[in-house]
C-alpha cells in the first residue's frame, strides 16, 4: 500500500526529475555534437560534467533512501529508477568518450538520427518520472512508458538497418568494429531507456 504522508526533509520526487532534467541534458548535447560531428576533448569534458552531476544526484537519492523510514514508493523501486536513470546518462557519457577515442569526426547521418531518437525517448522518460508524483493521473505515465517502449523498437530497426548497410558496404575492418560498436551503444541507451519505463511501469501495478 502507498503511504500518503511523506517525511519533510525527503522528497524523492524532487530529486527524481532533477535526475531525469540531467538525462535531457545528457541526450541534447548528444544529439548537438553529433550534429556538429566535432568531438573534441572539451566536449567530452562537458559531457564527463553532466555524467558527474548525474551522479551526485543519484548518490543523493540512494543516501537519502537509506536515511528515511517512509518512503512513496517501494524502496527497491526507489533504487532501480535511480540506478536507470543515470545508466542513461552515463551511456551518453561512454558514447561521447568513445568517438574521442576513436578519432571520429565529421557527421553520421545515422548516429543523428538515433541521436534525435534518443532526444524524444529522454524527454518521454522525463516526462513519466514527473507523472509519478500525480497520483490522479497515473494514466499519463502509463502513456509515456508505452512511448519509450514504441522509441525502442524504432531503435531496435534502425541498428538492425543501419549494421545491414555497413555490413554490406562497407570492408574495413577497423572503420566496421568502430561504427558497429557506436550504433550497438546509440541502441543500448534506447534499452536503459525502457528499463526506466519497466520500473515506473512496476511502481504503477503496485500503486493499482
Amino acid at each position: 500500500m502507498r503511504f500518503s504522508i511523506f517525511p519533510k526533509e525527503t522528497n524523492f520526487f524532487d530529486m527524481f526529475d532533477k535526475l531525469a532534467a540531467v538525462a535531457i541534458e545528457a541526450s541534447n548535447y548528444f544529439y548537438e555534437v553529433t550534429s556538429k560531428g566535432i568531438y573534441t576533448e572539451e566536449v567530452v569534458s562537458k559531457m564527463q560534467d553532466i555524467e558527474h552531476r548525474g551522479d551526485q544526484i543519484t548518490h543523493a537519492i540512494i543516501d537519502s533512501l537509506n536515511k528515511t523510514f517512509i518512503t512513496p514508493f517501494d524502496r527497491e523501486d526507489i533504487h532501480a529508477l535511480a540506478n536507470e536513470l543515470d545508466s542513461i546518462i552515463d551511456m551518453l557519457n561512454t558514447m561521447v568518450n568513445r568517438m574521442r577515442v576513436y578519432r571520429i569526426t565529421g557527421v553520421n547521418n545515422d548516429l543523428v538520427e538515433f541521436a534525435e531518437v534518443l532526444k524524444k525517448s529522454t524527454a518521454a522518460v522525463e516526462l513519466a518520472v514527473k507523472a509519478l508524483r500525480d497520483t490522479k493521473n497515473l494514466m499519463s505515465a502509463r502513456e509515456h512508458c508505452i512511448e519509450i517502449n514504441r522509441l525502442e523498437n524504432v531503435g531496435d530497426r534502425m541498428r538492425d538497418n543501419i549494421l545491414g548497410k555497413l555490413f554490406d558496404n562497407v570492408t574495413d575492418p577497423i572503420y566496421l568494429i568502430k561504427w558497429k560498436e557506436i550504433i550497438v551503444d546509440a541502441e543500448t541507451t534506447l534499452d536503459i531507456c525502457e528499463d526506466v519505463a519497466n520500473v515506473i511501469e512496476s511502481i504503477l501495478v503496485k500503486w493499482a
